[in-house]
């Protein structure tokens, strides 16, 4: 069977290497930069830092801070908008999944037209965006390499996911040097985010050889150097070795594709404007016991990846030990228990669920579900 692997062009990683990337930057001739951002960034000026970056390469830039947590369609077309009256020839995202995945989208209505909606779902445009350079502040959700791209619909409560050939950044920048402030929640929402997007790629019906490679790789590093990263964010080994974890979970799934855990969690993003890190974190659990009937042996596999003993167990029993593994982590970093602790409501599942069963993430799930299956997954995550 013929594959595809996707990633951008070029990759700039490690300690101190923000200065570095602006070498590539200047090589393609740009003149003048849409950064998206959001406040925070801007406030503390992260952003300004970038700015000032740019300007002593000879190249302009504007900011547009408008970036809510979950994307929102407004925000694409507010971000357009400024990038129009600027006339500006590339785009750069400064920040984690939420500043790269509303990059994306103005970037590809940008060179394509139409409204953001008209992408949803999968490869839905004709045209490759504006190029777009990712700068990630964040170890998790590898939106910096990845051609995925999730908005926020506004008018029907869901997050729309457009997985898209012309959404891959040309250039994506990882300095954890850039990583160090971020606060310990944040810091155990995108690493159990990048802890998902390993396992989900790794039991993925899409999995090759490559993607599994790179989805072990990220579950052992992630296992063994998140709680570090959660306790001491000043901890530079740490957060690169995070930031190569979840670049890695990354490569995996940008090429694998997901499953149910971000098929649901999306909805609870839409739905209530929950974070999507500590979503998929209280779901994967859930979903991959669901799983274990048909992919016992790959989840011994990421059992084995994320420090546990498992010689002596088998497929089964190394599946159920994974699970504690993910639980024992995600409570070490302090990730609510259940789905009640952020505010959701069993009222809300059958919309949750039919909803869930559309998002093209649940495509490549190793186990097919009904209304019904995933209802009770959303119960049992209560």
């Amino acid at each position: 069977m013929a594959t595809t692997f996707f990633i951008p062009a070029v990759n700039v990683m490690g300690a101190g290497c923000l200065t570095e990337a602006m070498a590539n930057i200047k090589s393609y001739g740009f003149t003048k930069g849409l950064i998206v951002t959001d406040a925070v960034l801007n406030k503390i000026g992260v952003a300004d830092k970038v700015s000032k970056l740019l300007a002593d390469n000879g190249i302009a830039s504007v900011v547009y801070d408008g970036v809510k947590p979950n994307p929102t369609v407004s925000n694409v077309e507010a971000g357009l908008a400024l990038l129009k009256q600027n006339d500006c020839d590339f785009v750069v995202s400064l920040g984690g999944g939420s500043p790269h995945d509303c990059a994306k989208g103005i970037a590809l209505c940008a060179t394509n037209g139409g409204h953001i909606g008209d992408y949803e779902g999968v490869d839905r445009s004709a045209k490759p965006q504006l190029p777009l350079v990712a700068i990630n502040t964040t170890a998790g959700t590898a939106s910096e390499m990845t051609r995925f791209c999730i908005i926020t619909d506004e008018a029907r409560h869901i997050k729309m996911a457009i997985v898209d050939r012309n959404t891959t950044p040309i250039l994506s920048v990882n300095d954890p040097e850039l990583m160090l402030a971020k606060p310990a929640g944040l810091t155990a929402a995108t690493g159990m985010d990048a802890l998902t997007h390993a396992i989900e790629a790794y039991v993925s019906i899409a999995a090759t050889p490559i993607t599994d490679a790179c989805a072990l790789k990220a579950a052992e590093l992630i296992a063994q150097n998140l709680r570090t990263a959660v306790k001491d964010g000043q901890n530079i080994v740490a957060r690169e070795n995070m930031a190569y974890a979840q670049f890695l979970a990354g490569m995996a799934f940008n090429n694998a594709s997901l499953g149910y855990v971000h098929a649901m969690a999306h909805q609870l993003g839409g739905f209530y404007d929950l974070p999507h890190g500590v979503c998929n974190a209280v779901l994967l659990p859930h979903v991959e016991t669901f799983n274990i009937e048909t992919s016992a042996a790959r989840l011994r596999d990421v059992a084995q990846a994320m420090g546990v003993d498992v010689s002596n167990l088998d497929a089964k029993a190394g599946a159920e030990a994974c699970i504690v593994a993910i639980r024992s982590l995600s409570a070490d970093v302090g990730i609510p228990a259940g789905l009640k602790d952020l505010g959701a409501k069993e009222e809300d599942i059958p919309v949750l669920a039919a909803n869930a069963l559309k998002d093209a993430c649940g495509l490549t799930n190793p186990r097919r579900a009904d209304q019904n299956d995933i209802e009770q997954i959303f119960k049992n995550a209560l």
